[in-house]
């Protein structure tokens, strides 16, 4: 066996990418000054986490961190998925939501198909929730020729901040590879979906956040449903909290979303800042408001998806087979252009970007990486 030659990088910025697209390229990868100059150096346990979750999909792989955490080699292994019968703890720092997007790209192309049961945060103001997850990433994936047999996530129990406690089941099927996409019509808005999520709180704040996000939306669209989902006790997890997720469904079958939660703050920064947050949540009325509101801001921006689900959709393109792949997208977020970014370093691929004059959208135009599923025999 000869040395490995490790691709070196440096910082902390988009790192659950950098692990996703090593795997998926069997690229070993060395990640020094994780944030070095900080207070707290070195990984977060977060990060840490996301390196358990894909050594446990996947076998063979390899991890070495330095004592304080600031340099990491990762040498990636063969993505197995299959029926996982410990479930995997995603801590209390971020919430399932940022566990989801890598483990759904990196699986599909996994020897068997993954059910894995997730524990942690399923709602908060931070990343996608849950239910959104469900709502819009899952259709996004069957775009791309995933089947729609054994693709399902199920919510066992809420958990929100700052002690989690929730639980989900995530099962998604392995494919041979994806289908490139011509998706540049974002269509009408036909109707609007959305699910309030309360735990240890009275339901009437539900109601108080349906009422305010439908006092909005009810003028522009008439085929509106907000489902309400109140949970008390062990369902409940450890913390109360609100939350809210709304979904709009276009004439071309675009998925458009938006959604945030209100708990107590997370306690990092000591017991006494905390306390103080503690006393001024936000009123469920001014979240309905609030989050009806950024879901018309997302679907004026003429995107196929919304800002959130930029990233995703870009990592799929570059997955497809060696066929042109045409998306639009409303103005490019952060997370998106990083996203090009690193396929660019990773996957050696370009994008050919277009602004569209008339409306904020932008035209992405690639030829696929061409990945395809080795352990999986073609029929």
């Amino acid at each position: 066996m000869g040395k490995t030659a490790y691709k070196r990088l440096k910082g902390s910025q988009s790192f659950r990418q950098r692990v996703l697209l090593a795997t998926l390229s069997s690229t070993p990868i060395l990640i020094e000054d994780i944030r070095a100059d900080e207070t707290w150096p070195g990984l977060r346990n977060h990060e840490i986490s996301l390196l358990r979750l894909f050594e446990t999909v996947c076998d063979d792989c390899h991890v070495e961190i330095n004592e304080t955490g600031t340099k990491l080699k990762y040498k990636p292994g063969i993505i197995m998925g299959g029926r996982q019968h410990r479930a995997h703890d995603c801590g209390l720092s971020r919430s399932i939501g940022y566990f989801l997007e890598p483990l759904i790209v990196l699986c599909l192309f996994a020897k068997q198909p993954l059910t894995i049961r997730l524990k942690g945060i399923t709602n908060d103001s931070k990343d996608p929730s849950v239910d959104t997850f469900k709502s819009t990433a899952l259709p996004i994936l069957k775009r791309f020729g995933v089947p729609s047999e054994g693709l399902e996530l199920k919510v066992e129990s809420r958990g929100l901040p700052p002690n989690g406690g929730g639980e989900v089941i995530l099962s998604l099927p392995a494919v041979q590879s994806l289908t490139a996409v011509n998706w540049i019509d974002e269509g009408f808005v036909k109707k609007i979906r959305g699910t309030t999520v309360s735990a240890r709180v009275s339901v009437q704040f539900e109601n108080s956040m349906i009422k305010a996000a439908r006092g909005i939306i009810n003028p522009l669209v008439s085929d509106v449903h907000i489902f309400s989902d109140h949970r008390s006790g062990p369902q409940a997890g450890n913390s109360p909290g609100y939350g809210i997720s709304l979904v709009a469904e276009t004439t071309s079958g675009c998925f458009i979303s938006a959604d945030t939660a209100v708990s107590n703050a997370r306690d990092e920064d000591g017991s006494s800042l905390a306390d103080d947050v503690k006393r001024e949540l936000v009123p469920p009325e001014d979240i309905g408001v609030g989050i009806a509101k950024v879901l018309l801001g997302e679907i004026a921006q003429c995107g196929v998806v919304d800002s959130t689900h930029q990233g995703l959709l870009f990592l799929l393109c570059a997955l497809c087979p060696q066929d042109v792949s045409k998306i639009r997208v409303g103005k490019l977020s952060q997370h998106g252009v990083e996203t090009l970014r690193n396929i660019r370093d990773f996957l050696d691929l370009k994008f050919i970007i277009k602004p569209n004059p008339n409306t904020q959208s932008v035209f992405l135009k690639c030829i696929g990486y061409g990945m395809k599923n080795l352990s999986r025999k073609v029929s």
